[in-house]
Protein backbone atom coordinates (compact mmCIF):
# COMPACT_ATOMS: atom_id res chain seq x y z
CA UNK A 1 0.00 0.00 0.00
CA UNK A 2 1.38 3.32 -0.83
CA UNK A 3 1.93 6.38 1.53
CA UNK A 4 -1.05 8.18 -0.22
CA UNK A 5 -3.38 5.04 0.16
CA UNK A 6 -2.29 4.91 4.16
CA UNK A 7 -2.80 8.90 4.73
CA UNK A 8 -5.97 8.69 2.76
CA UNK A 9 -7.69 5.86 4.85
CA UNK A 10 -6.44 7.41 8.03
CA UNK A 11 -8.43 10.83 6.78
CA UNK A 12 -11.70 8.86 6.05
CA UNK A 13 -11.36 7.07 9.65
CA UNK A 14 -10.79 10.63 11.60
CA UNK A 15 -13.67 12.34 9.31
CA UNK A 16 -16.16 9.24 10.22
CA UNK A 17 -15.09 9.10 14.20
CA UNK A 18 -15.99 12.76 14.06
CA UNK A 19 -19.33 11.92 11.92
CA UNK A 20 -20.65 9.67 14.39
CA UNK A 21 -19.56 12.05 17.31
CA UNK A 22 -21.23 14.42 15.65
CA UNK A 23 -24.74 12.83 14.40
CA UNK A 24 -26.14 12.24 17.60
CA UNK A 25 -25.80 15.77 19.32
CA UNK A 26 -27.23 17.29 16.26
CA UNK A 27 -29.99 15.06 16.06
CA UNK A 28 -30.85 15.28 19.64
CA UNK A 29 -30.96 19.39 18.99
CA UNK A 30 -33.15 18.96 16.30
CA UNK A 31 -35.63 16.70 18.11
CA UNK A 32 -35.22 18.94 21.34
CA UNK A 33 -34.43 22.34 20.38
CA UNK A 34 -32.72 24.55 23.51
CA UNK A 35 -34.69 27.50 23.07
CA UNK A 36 -34.13 31.07 23.91
CA UNK A 37 -35.99 31.67 27.47
CA UNK A 38 -33.59 28.25 28.76
CA UNK A 39 -30.45 30.74 28.85
CA UNK A 40 -32.04 33.50 31.31
CA UNK A 41 -32.60 32.33 35.18
CA UNK A 42 -35.91 31.64 35.98
CA UNK A 43 -35.06 31.67 39.68
CA UNK A 44 -34.22 35.33 41.03
CA UNK A 45 -32.22 33.40 43.97
CA UNK A 46 -29.73 31.55 41.33
CA UNK A 47 -27.82 34.35 40.51
CA UNK A 48 -25.74 36.14 42.98
CA UNK A 49 -26.26 39.69 44.09
CA UNK A 50 -24.23 42.82 43.83
CA UNK A 51 -24.48 45.06 46.75
CA UNK A 52 -21.58 47.35 46.53
CA UNK A 53 -22.31 50.63 44.77
CA UNK A 54 -20.11 50.70 41.39
CA UNK A 55 -21.08 54.23 40.23
CA UNK A 56 -17.78 55.56 38.70
CA UNK A 57 -16.08 52.60 39.65
CA UNK A 58 -13.02 50.73 37.08
CA UNK A 59 -14.56 47.61 35.94
CA UNK A 60 -12.53 46.96 33.41
CA UNK A 61 -12.20 43.22 32.46
CA UNK A 62 -14.38 42.09 34.97
CA UNK A 63 -16.76 39.19 34.95
CA UNK A 64 -20.53 38.61 35.65
CA UNK A 65 -21.66 35.56 35.32
CA UNK A 66 -25.51 34.36 36.03
CA UNK A 67 -25.38 37.83 38.26
CA UNK A 68 -28.39 39.63 39.33
CA UNK A 69 -27.27 43.59 38.45
CA UNK A 70 -31.52 45.23 38.67
CA UNK A 71 -31.62 48.25 39.85
CA UNK A 72 -27.42 48.85 40.36
CA UNK A 73 -25.91 52.23 39.42
CA UNK A 74 -23.31 51.14 36.98
CA UNK A 75 -23.14 55.01 35.49
CA UNK A 76 -19.72 56.33 34.75
CA UNK A 77 -18.38 53.34 35.27
CA UNK A 78 -15.55 51.84 33.06
CA UNK A 79 -16.88 48.37 32.07
CA UNK A 80 -14.37 47.70 29.04
CA UNK A 81 -13.72 44.42 28.07
CA UNK A 82 -15.98 42.76 30.84
CA UNK A 83 -18.13 39.92 30.16
CA UNK A 84 -21.92 39.18 31.33
CA UNK A 85 -23.34 35.84 30.61
CA UNK A 86 -26.89 35.17 31.49
CA UNK A 87 -26.88 38.19 33.76
CA UNK A 88 -29.87 39.96 34.70
CA UNK A 89 -29.33 43.96 34.41
CA UNK A 90 -33.00 44.99 34.94
CA UNK A 91 -33.59 48.57 35.31
CA UNK A 92 -29.92 49.39 35.79
CA UNK A 93 -28.16 52.37 34.98
CA UNK A 94 -25.23 52.44 32.95
CA UNK A 95 -25.65 56.22 31.83
CA UNK A 96 -22.54 57.37 30.32
CA UNK A 97 -19.86 54.26 31.16
CA UNK A 98 -18.08 52.98 29.32
CA UNK A 99 -18.55 49.63 27.90
CA UNK A 100 -16.14 49.42 24.72
CA UNK A 101 -15.99 45.51 23.91
CA UNK A 102 -18.04 44.25 26.72
CA UNK A 103 -19.10 40.67 26.18
CA UNK A 104 -22.84 40.31 27.30
CA UNK A 105 -23.70 37.04 26.09
CA UNK A 106 -27.64 36.02 27.29
CA UNK A 107 -27.73 39.87 29.08
CA UNK A 108 -31.23 40.91 30.09
CA UNK A 109 -31.15 44.92 29.86
CA UNK A 110 -34.98 45.44 30.38
CA UNK A 111 -35.42 49.14 31.17
CA UNK A 112 -32.09 49.95 31.63
CA UNK A 113 -30.38 53.19 31.54
CA UNK A 114 -27.52 53.11 28.85
CA UNK A 115 -28.04 56.86 27.75
CA UNK A 116 -24.69 58.14 26.50
CA UNK A 117 -22.89 54.81 26.84
CA UNK A 118 -20.38 53.84 24.57
CA UNK A 119 -21.42 50.09 23.41
CA UNK A 120 -18.58 50.39 20.58
CA UNK A 121 -17.29 46.56 19.71
CA UNK A 122 -19.45 45.38 22.03
CA UNK A 123 -20.87 41.23 21.69
CA UNK A 124 -24.32 41.32 22.52
CA UNK A 125 -25.84 38.34 21.22
CA UNK A 126 -29.17 37.07 22.55
CA UNK A 127 -29.11 39.53 24.71
CA UNK A 128 -32.13 41.40 25.39
CA UNK A 129 -33.06 45.41 25.56
CA UNK A 130 -36.92 45.38 26.19
CA UNK A 131 -37.90 49.35 27.21
CA UNK A 132 -33.80 50.28 27.34
CA UNK A 133 -33.23 53.91 27.55
CA UNK A 134 -30.78 54.49 24.67
CA UNK A 135 -30.64 58.40 23.91
CA UNK A 136 -26.80 59.14 23.04
CA UNK A 137 -26.03 55.27 23.30
CA UNK A 138 -22.95 54.54 20.55
CA UNK A 139 -23.30 50.94 19.35
CA UNK A 140 -20.90 51.34 16.64
CA UNK A 141 -19.64 47.89 15.49
CA UNK A 142 -21.74 45.81 18.11
CA UNK A 143 -22.78 42.57 17.11
CA UNK A 144 -26.73 42.27 18.10
CA UNK A 145 -29.35 39.79 17.56
CA UNK A 146 -31.14 41.37 14.29
CA UNK A 147 -34.36 41.53 15.96
CA UNK A 148 -32.99 43.20 18.86
CA UNK A 149 -30.82 45.77 16.51
CA UNK A 150 -34.83 46.93 14.70
CA UNK A 151 -36.02 47.14 18.02
CA UNK A 152 -33.46 49.65 18.96
CA UNK A 153 -33.40 50.94 15.89
CA UNK A 154 -37.51 52.40 16.60
CA UNK A 155 -36.33 54.10 19.35
CA UNK A 156 -32.61 55.48 18.68
CA UNK A 157 -32.13 58.94 18.89
CA UNK A 158 -29.38 61.15 20.32
CA UNK A 159 -25.71 61.23 19.85
CA UNK A 160 -23.34 59.98 22.22
CA UNK A 161 -21.09 63.19 23.92
CA UNK A 162 -18.02 60.96 23.73
CA UNK A 163 -17.63 59.79 20.46
CA UNK A 164 -20.17 62.06 18.46
CA UNK A 165 -21.72 59.20 16.67
CA UNK A 166 -25.34 59.31 16.55
CA UNK A 167 -27.33 56.44 18.62
CA UNK A 168 -29.51 55.49 15.01
CA UNK A 169 -25.89 55.65 12.95
CA UNK A 170 -24.57 53.82 15.46
CA UNK A 171 -27.19 50.67 14.92
CA UNK A 172 -26.95 51.16 10.86
CA UNK A 173 -30.50 51.85 10.93
CA UNK A 174 -30.98 53.03 7.64
CA UNK A 175 -29.35 49.68 5.91
CA UNK A 176 -31.54 47.15 7.89
CA UNK A 177 -34.68 45.82 5.42
CA UNK A 178 -37.96 46.44 6.67
CA UNK A 179 -36.46 49.32 9.20
CA UNK A 180 -39.22 52.57 8.75
CA UNK A 181 -37.70 55.40 10.58
CA UNK A 182 -39.19 57.24 13.89
CA UNK A 183 -42.28 59.67 13.32
CA UNK A 184 -41.44 62.82 14.39
CA UNK A 185 -43.05 63.71 18.01
CA UNK A 186 -45.73 65.98 17.12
Amino acid sequence: MSIEMVTFFSFLNKSLKRLLIFLPLFFGLLLNPISANALYPSDPSSVDVLKEDLHGKDLQNTEYVKYDLSGQDLGESNLQGAYMSVTTAKNASFKGANMKDLIAYATRFDNADLSNANLTNGELMKSVFDGANIDGADFTDANLDLSQRKALCERASGTNPQTGVDTIESLECTGLKGYMPPKPKA
